[in-house]
């Protein structure tokens, strides 16, 4: 019914060349309904890096969604960091920092940025959500097609994974979890970590799931170099880490997921309590 694939953290600048180029083939090969890309297309912020990542990027078939990581700002570029972090991101990829979304009958995938140019804490490369943002995107992702998978994207992890090589640290992101379940949605998909993983969200109907994609730089973390393929139908998510062997991807671990079952009708879709609905409801 639907393919993604899910690429994040290629950290331009240190990036597996050979790896990158088996993706760029894969993907052609495959002609997946969407390319995801979950933030850290670069490593330091540089201008050179902004500019292999775009052209990268441009590489790629069509759809693309790009969100952005803690990597995706100007480093030693304080003023920039502190007014305009995400300019360079923008430029580079031609997709918003913000608000960023995808609408196809079988799929919507909202973004919101969980990085941040600088915080009130010592370590800048945690995540950061916004409950304002989370809403926002919670009621749009709400009043998806019938039948569409719902997917929310950002780059760290919202809940910590036990097991996985860092944390996210996201505040706020068990209340955000609680907040993308109770709406619907299907997969939060994120990088960050440089592992693969599928697991559920032990929130709401425990039907959403927490999808988390490696890297395609040479920042390993005790796993080779990988990419998520996405697969569904109308009762069944299946995650497959594809994992880089040096010369070709190959099919690493495999998550099959059971589906949320949308038992809404199209003359009936839209979230009744949603801004507007209530007063066409009236008319």
């Amino acid at each position: 019914m639907g393919l993604i694939l899910q690429v994040s953290d290629i950290h331009f600048g240190v990036e597996n060349t050979a790896a990158c180029k088996g993706m760029l083939a894969y993907a052609h090969a495959e002609a997946p309904d969407l390319v995801l890309v979950s933030g850290d297309i670069t490593q330091m912020g540089h201008p050179a890096e902004f500019a292999a990542a775009g052209r990268w990027l441009k590489a790629l078939p069509e759809p693309v969604f790009v969100t952005v990581g803690n990597h995706d700002v100007p480093y030693w570029d304080l003023a920039a960091r502190l007014f305009w972090p995400w300019k360079a991101f923008e430029q580079a990829t031609g997709h918003p920092a913000h608000d960023h979304q995808f609408l196809s009958p079988g799929l919507m995938v909202r973004g919101v940025t969980t990085a941040r140019g600088w915080q009130a804490r010592s370590n800048w490369s945690k995540g950061v959500i916004d409950l304002a943002q989370t809403r926002k995107a919670a009621n749009a992702l709400r009043q998806a097609p019938p039948g569409a998978l719902r997917i929310l994207a950002c780059h760290h992890p919202l809940i910590e994974m036990i097991g996985t090589p860092m944390t996210g640290d996201v505040k706020r992101g068990d209340e955000a979890a609680l907040i993308f379940a109770e709406a619907g949605v299907d997969l939060i998909m994120t990088g960050h970590v440089h592992v693969p993983f599928a697991l559920p969200i032990r929130m709401g109907d425990a039907c959403s799931y927490a999808v988390g994609c490696g890297t395609l730089s040479q920042r390993e973390r005790g796993a080779p170099p990988s990419f998520n393929r996405i697969s569904w139908d109308r009762y069944e998510i299946t995650v497959t880490a594809m994992s880089w062997r040096g010369d070709t991807f190959e099919p690493g671990e495999i998550w099959r997921l059971a589906r949320r079952q949308d038992t809404r009708h199209a003359a009936t879709a839209p979230d009744p309590d949603a801004p507007g609905e209530r007063e066409k409801a009236a008319v």
